[in-house]
């Protein structure tokens, strides 16, 4: 009887090994082109506050090209790493809103976008100067399904 508890008690551990590697795995890492957008209406639609899922926008929030959606599914939480502007100038110039922080996808780009993000900002000058930058893209969870 005490064998077949620690051979149940070493499956459990085991299985449990397993599903936290799963859950971890390797992390996934890409560098993308990123603009950053506000809740302005000429920049959103109808509801410039509330993203596709009903967030409501905020520092950390995300907009992915709908392309990315496959691989970046709404709610994938992910950190960023300012790589600087798409001509290579200003690298870590906004390391300051990244740094230490978690973003979520959240929202969803124009269709005509591809392997794009935008980081949403809470003022229209600093998403101006932010321009068209390249950032490390790490994915840190993905939602469960």
């Amino acid at each position: 009887m005490d064998a077949m508890r620690g051979s149940l008690l070493s499956l459990y551990l085991v299985l449990a090994i397993a599903g936290a590697l799963a859950q971890t795995g390797p992390k996934k890492v890409m560098v993308l082109q990123a603009t950053a957008y506000t809740s302005s209406v000429r920049e959103t639609d109808r509801t410039p506050f509330v993203t596709a899922t009903g967030m409501r926008t905020r520092l950390g929030v995300l907009a992915v090209s709908p392309d990315l959606l496959r691989v970046l599914p709404y709610g994938t939480k992910v950190r960023l790493k300012d790589l600087g502007t798409v001509q290579g100038r200003g690298r870590g110039q906004f390391s300051y809103l990244f740094e230490g922080r978690v973003f979520v996808v959240a929202d969803v780009m124009h269709p005509r976008m591809r392997q794009k993000l935008d980081v949403w900002l809470p003022d229209r000058a600093t998403a101006l100067r932010f321009g068209r930058r390249m950032v490390e893209l790490e994915v840190v969870e993905y939602p469960r399904r």
